[in-house]
């Protein structure tokens, strides 16, 4: 589904502003992906190279077999601060990404409909962001970004903002839709707890300059909520072998800084 292959970005000619160097990346379709690693390592410059916001210097990038250079329908992103419209109630914005792509309003708002059942907020169709919580706002961008029907679901950080309790209720909540629509998501994350939890696969990330260092399967079964998944011995296994990939890579930014 996804395809990254020698992907480099450098923001100027200087050779300590290679942010990502080499970066290749594949995924299945249906697989979730975390990628993890130090402040400036690069996670979110790839995150926004494949969503298209962002222009590579070198390197491709390929969604579902076909070179994807921009932003596109089949791609959809929800970032760490919620973006909503604050004129528009919670359906219509859920909806907008629906009306960007020009479908019509009857289908567009049955739609918006749907994906506002799916992360429980019917109730709150009609309400303004202001009006809802943090968690309930960052939900409405979860339900814009699946209501276009996207076939990569791209996510930066989206529960960095929230307290914890929201926070690990909407991991479950996440974990829950991507199994129940199968759907294939690259995330951003510092957590290595929450990577663990929602992740196939996580991929972590060294700096200066920012690149892939090691990646681990988690093969615990899913859904992870429904057990306490700390308590395996693969958890602690793999907490630990990241814990000191990342360690080392921060004492390393550390003494060139």
């Amino acid at each position: 589904m996804l395809e990254i292959q020698h992907l480099n970005k450098t923001f100027s000619t200087a050779a300590g502003n290679r942010v990502l160097d080499d970066f290749d990346l594949t995924m299945r379709p249906g697989e979730f992906v975390s990628l993890i690693g130090p402040s400036g390592c690069g996670k979110t410059t790839a995150l926004r190279i494949v969503a298209g916001l962002l222009e590579q210097s070198s390197g491709t990038v390929v969604v579902d077999g076909k070179p994807s250079n921009g932003p596109s329908r089949d791609k959809a992103i929800v970032f760490q601060h919620f973006n909503l419209l604050p004129w528009r109630t919670a359906i219509d914005n859920v909806a907008y990404g629906l009306e960007l792509h020009g479908i019509p309003k009857a289908q567009r708002m049955e739609t918006a409909r749907e994906y506002l059942d799916l992360v429980g907020l019917t109730a709150s169709a009609s309400k303004y962001p202001a009006e809802l919580s943090g968690g309930m706002r960052q939900r409405i961008g979860i339900a814009r970004a699946l209501a276009i029907h996207p076939k990569l679901l791209l996510m930066d950080e989206p529960f960095g903002a929230l307290d914890a309790l929201t926070r690990e209720h909407l991991q479950g909540q996440l974990a829950r839709i991507c199994v129940e629509r199968n759907l294939t998501t690259l995330f951003v994350t510092h957590s290595i707890d929450e990577a663990i939890y929602l992740s196939d696969r996580v991929v972590v990330m060294g700096v200066q300059p920012g690149r892939i260092i090691a990646e681990f399967k988690v093969t615990m079964p899913k859904p992870r909520g429904e057990y306490n998944f700390r308590a395996e011995p693969e958890y602690a296994s793999v907490r630990e072998e990241i814990w000191r990939l990342l360690e080392q890579q921060i004492m390393r930014a550390e003494r060139v800084a």
